[in-house]
């Protein structure tokens, strides 16, 4: 993911970031299995996805980027390790994401508690349709 996120951004001519990936348990811990987690460096960004995501009804929750808990991705080998423990999982993991977007509005997504609603095995297709939604609307803008 992080690979994927340093090519969006060198590809150009990008206004947006936007990933979606089942990142870590520790959403699920915080928001349940109907909201996913959102994060994001853009305010602009964020207010488009949540309100892309009231449309759609796919339950999203800005979470925060405490600056202060990239402390705890700091390595002793590396200088940036991919887990911080076991305090803010879900914070750090979205932190660490971060740091390979530079310069780019970006948001992550984590819909590891919606991506499997009800343990039945199938995948919801969770945040397709407000990411659809979020890109019709820029669309219709730019008209």
């Amino acid at each position: 993911l992080a690979d994927a996120l340093v090519l969006a951004e060198n590809l150009g001519d990008v206004d947006y970031i936007v990933d979606l990936a089942t990142l870590t348990g520790a959403i699920i811990i915080s928001l349940g299995s109907e909201v996913a987690g959102m994060w994001s460096s853009s305010d602009e960004l964020s207010d488009m996805l949540m309100n892309a995501s009231g449309s759609t009804g796919e339950k999203m929750w800005r979470m925060p980027l405490v600056e202060e808990y990239k402390e705890m991705l700091k390595g002793s080998i590396s200088d940036l390790k991919n887990i911080g423990g076991r305090e803010a999982g879900s914070i750090t993991a979205a932190l660490f994401l971060q740091e390979f977007v530079k310069s780019t509005p970006w948001a992550h997504i984590d819909i590891a508690g919606t991506a499997y609603p009800g343990k039945l095995g199938k995948a919801s297709g969770y945040g397709v349709r407000t990411l659809y939604k979020m890109v019709s609307d820029l669309s219709e803008k730019a008209k």
